[in-house]
């Protein structure tokens, strides 16, 4: 029987995320996944999990949990989580046995959290994906958020170490970093002028498929109704309330309103961190820096990733090696010889 895990408790929007659900954009199906994606790679990484294994997304507040099989855990954000009443750290891996409870509050920094199982939520494929698409119902489970009384399967975790990040993990603060386009000759410099300026806030207008923007009205001079097009992630789009809104994991695939520009998709998790009511400010830069920031910020990931160190003087439990049958085959083998 495999083993599974029971929610006691959940944030409201919790849901299962995998790496996401590329190529069905021509389908009408935008790719869903996680909304910071380095922060969800390091959580799988910490409890050994290959980049595609899927785990749990929570947004402001994580919830409680529990095990039927030892497994080991992550949670990546900053929230305050406990095992059976003791405290544990964020960004490293703890072992967690049936009949223990695992807590994860609230983020006291961010929006967006994350909790990875060793072996990872094995729900359904949906589409060759596991991630939960809200606004369409599909993957994760039963395409919704979790709910108290859920129970999901997990995948056959490996023995590995309880892993910790050698570095914190850090980036850029600053304007959120824009690329022109597709439309942005629709918008003159005034347009630029007021992104660039200190008048726009986080709404609390906002969700997984899109993120608005308070603030001064943006008028397009050429309009605001155009042929409906392709609409990419994190594309800048001006409705004709002159709000910008920006597009998230779950956006809609076309739109018919003009996009000033597109948000450089190293600045596209950030942006999703920014708290409701935080100002946000956002700067114009070439398609070629935007590319040079992204190449830099996956190298960087990578190497981070590369650096995991076990947590000193601590391997795994027995109770977790005796969980995946490690410690029995060992056992089995010494007697056969």
């Amino acid at each position: 029987m495999s083993a599974t895990l029971s929610i006691l408790r959940s944030g409201p929007m919790t849901t299962v995320q995998d790496a996401g659900r590329p190529g069905l954009l021509h389908a009408g199906v935008s790719g869903s996944g996680p909304m910071d994606p380095p922060l969800f790679a390091i959580a799988n990484a910490l409890v050994g999990n290959p980049d595609d294994a899927a785990g749990l997304e929570f947004a402001g507040m994580g919830g409680e949990f529990s095990v039927s099989a030892p497994v080991r855990v992550a949670v990546t954000g900053d929230a305050a989580a406990r095992i059976s009443g003791e405290p544990i750290a964020a960004w490293e891996s703890h072992d967690l046995l049936p009949g223990q409870i695992l807590r994860v509050g609230a983020l006291q920094r961010g929006v967006w959290g994350y909790l990875a199982i060793s072996g990872g939520i094995a729900s359904p494929l949906v589409l060759g994906s596991r991630a939960t698409h809200l606004r369409t119902g599909i993957g994760g489970h039963e395409g919704r958020t979790l709910k108290v009384g859920d129970v999901l399967p997990l995948g056959d975790a490996i023995a590995a170490p309880c892993l910790r990040l050698a570095q914190p993990f850090a980036r850029a603060d600053g304007p959120i970093r824009v690329v022109p386009g597709p439309q942005d000759d629709a918008f003159d410099q005034g347009a630029w002028d007021l992104l660039a300026g200190d008048g726009y806030t986080v709404s609390p207008t906002r969700d997984r498929m899109a993120q608005a923007i308070e603030g001064p009205k943006i008028a397009a001079v050429r309009g605001h109704d155009i042929v409906s097009d392709g609409t990419p992630l994190g594309s800048l789009q001006v409705p004709g309330s002159g709000r910008p809104m920006v597009l998230m994991a779950e956006r809609q695939t076309t739109g018919g309103y003009p996009k000033i520009g597109t948000v450089a998709s190293v600045d596209l998790p950030r942006l999703g961190q920014i708290p409701t009511g935080q100002p946000v400010r956002f700067v114009k830069i070439s398609r070629d820096d935007a590319e040079e920031l992204l190449i830099a910020a996956r190298k960087a990931l990578r190497s981070l990733l590369a650096d995991l160190r076990p947590k000193a003087g601590l391997v795994c439990e027995s109770g977790f090696l005796l969980g995946i049958n490690l410690i029995d085959g060992v056992a089995a083998v010494a007697e056969s010889e």
